[in-house]
């Protein structure tokens, strides 16, 4: 296994970080976890090398963290650094801070927490804690122990990265980061002021929900061809650590074997460890991914709101991403909310309103009749 030290923090950490967010329900249907397997495929990549855990107070119905302070106990504790995080729906006051960070620590069968986030921050969210004294709290709890170092994750756009990051004494950020990401949310920017300011970055989303490891043909085919031969999931991770500014990257596992290929891929996976030629594959890789795309919808959402509640930039947001990633529409997540509140394109009424708006001059109605007919 691969270590990297940490920006200014100094720590050691594994290149690798288990994701304690993905583990399969139990076959019994009686619990959200397999607790017995999932115990298991943490102490594999704890014995395997991986020295940071990731978990969250909202994770799998909330018992992500009991299982991990199960998988924890006989020692495993001294061995790892555990990040959790605040559930910041449920904060709203300084005692509610409080009560939820005893809760963790007691799930988590521990005197304190390494690296403790506010959860999915974004700047309003950020005023309004700042307005009840969350950074007072963040640093009260540093000082007594309960927590080593202070901390967020993040999925805004880049303007809110930047500035909650130069808004108070971080010690470190998770950011969603991929190759298909580089200007999405805080993206490569991002990754790049953080590693400036020497605070470390831990990376989730590396494999886009899991979508990068199975590319399409037109993708495979580029893998295929390259002379050094890599799995998909590996050129996504090799290329996530060939940056000096990442010190960790998370990954869910489900299976031993999963486990096994993580730890080989991050056992070679370090800053650099990619050549001009390979960089030039996942340029190519991406553009790949992006000649698949069905509409050039940018989401400007000028074409909203509509008159019919038509959910117009989600429907070809949707059309798109399932396109790109050969995704079964059944799965996506934004389609199904589209279709519970009724805002699908068969509420259309063919107005014209969207087309007039459009600064791209899209044909809105025809593409919308198009989208919705393929994407069932």
């Amino acid at each position: 296994m691969k270590y990297r030290t940490m920006g200014k923090l100094g720590v050691q950490a594994s290149a690798f970080g288990l994701g304690c967010m993905r583990f399969n329900g139990a076959a019994s249907g009686d619990s959200t976890i397999d607790e017995q397997k999932a115990i298991a495929l943490i102490r594999q990549a704890i014995d395997g090398g991986v020295n940071y855990l990731d978990t969250a107070y909202v994770y799998l119905d909330k018992t992500s963290e009991i299982v991990v302070g199960k998988a924890l106990r006989d020692g495993y504790r001294d061995k790892v650094t555990i990040a959790t995080k605040m559930p910041l729906g449920a904060v709203k006051d300084r005692a509610s801070m409080e009560a939820l960070l005893a809760e963790e620590l007691k799930k988590l069968q521990t005197d304190h927490i390494d690296f403790y986030l506010m959860h999915g921050l974004n700047r309003k969210e950020w005023e309004s804690f700042k307005a009840i004294g969350a950074p007072a709290f963040f640093d009260d709890m540093k000082r007594e122990g309960k927590i080593r170092f202070k901390c967020f994750s993040f999925h805004g756009p880049y303007e809110d990265f930047e500035y909650i990051l130069n808004d108070y004494d971080w010690d470190m950020v998770q950011i969603q980061y991929n190759f298909m990401d580089i200007d999405h949310q805080a993206g490569e920017k991002g990754l790049k002021l953080a590693g400036e300011k020497g605070i470390p970055v831990v990376i989730m989303e590396g494999l886009l929900g899991g979508r990068l490891s199975r590319a399409p043909e037109n993708v495979q085919a580029l893998y295929d061809a390259f002379p050094v031969r890599r799995s998909a999931v590996e050129w996504a991770f090799r290329w996530l650590c060939n940056y000096p500014e990442v010190s960790v990257v998370l990954s869910g596992c489900n299976e031993p074997e999963q486990i096994a290929e993580n730890l080989r891929i991050f056992d070679s996976a370090e800053a650099g460890c990619m050549d001009a030629q390979e960089l030039q594959l996942i340029e190519n890789v991406r553009q790949a991914y992006l000649d698949r795309t069905r509409i050039g919808c940018t989401g400007c959402k000028y074409c909203m709101p509509c008159p019919n509640e038509v959910n117009i930039a989600g429907i070809f947001s949707a059309w798109n991403n399932i396109s790109l990633y050969c995704t079964d529409p059944a799965q996506d997540w934004g389609l199904r909310r589209i279709k519970e509140q009724a805002h699908g394109a068969d509420q259309c009424v063919g107005c014209g309103a969207c087309e007039a708006a459009c600064p791209q001059n899209l044909p809105i109605i025809e593409k919308l009749a198009q989208a919705w007919s393929e994407l069932g």
